[in-house]
């Protein structure tokens, strides 16, 4: 292990990261699916500090069996969580929004070409977070790990700050649940509120 490496930290976040219930016990329930959709946010941004601990550790470490795991692990996240959570938003969210006015539906656009950016950038992670062990160049790993984490975190405050906001007030409680109904079906959760 080169020196400064912080191998325990990888460690304790990787273990974090391996849960699989999807939504912590104190995150919102599809009762709440703005709530939801801010938690899922914030897992979001967690697994994109994760993927680039794994590009750290590639560089300092390769593929070892913890880097293997810890790439399954974001893989997972990525193709499953991550795009329930896109669905959510361009299915549901987005279409009832940009319904409101032209603000919001230029916000919309907007954030559905974030949608098409990100998509593609995963497009380029996601054979290398399948085989970790054929990463020929860990600082490129590193460096298209940073870009997509980059631009998770602009998309995701902008999604915050404005449309979730918008949405707040926007919403009425009928379409809220809904709009939850919808995101417990996607996920094949039954809730019992409807």
């Amino acid at each position: 292990m080169k020196e400064g490496h912080n191998r325990p930290s990888f460690m304790i976040n990787f273990c974090a990261m391996t849960q699989t219930n999807p939504f912590p016990e104190t995150a919102p329930d599809f009762s709440d699916p703005l709530g939801l959709l801010r938690a899922c946010h914030q897992r979001m941004l967690d697994h994109c500090e994760r993927l680039l601990q794994l590009a750290d550790h590639l560089q300092h470490n390769g593929a070892d069996d913890e880097a293997l795991k810890a790439a399954a692990a974001i893989y997972r996240y990525f193709t499953t969580s991550a795009r329930h959570h896109h669905a959510d938003e361009e299915q549901d969210l987005f279409p009832r929004l940009a319904r409101e006015s032209l603000k919001l539906a230029d916000l919309v656009h907007r954030l559905k070409q974030e949608h098409g950016e990100l998509d593609a950038l995963w497009r380029e992670l996601e054979p290398l977070l399948l085989r970790p062990a054929t990463i020929a160049d860990p600082l490129a790993f590193h460096e298209l790990c940073s870009r997509f984490a980059v631009a998770y975190r602009g998309h995701i405050h902008t999604e915050n700050s404005e449309l979730l906001e918008m949405a707040r007030h926007i919403l009425s409680q009928a379409e809220l649940k809904k709009l939850g109904a919808s995101m417990a079906e996607r996920r094949g959760v039954r809730i019992g509120y409807l």
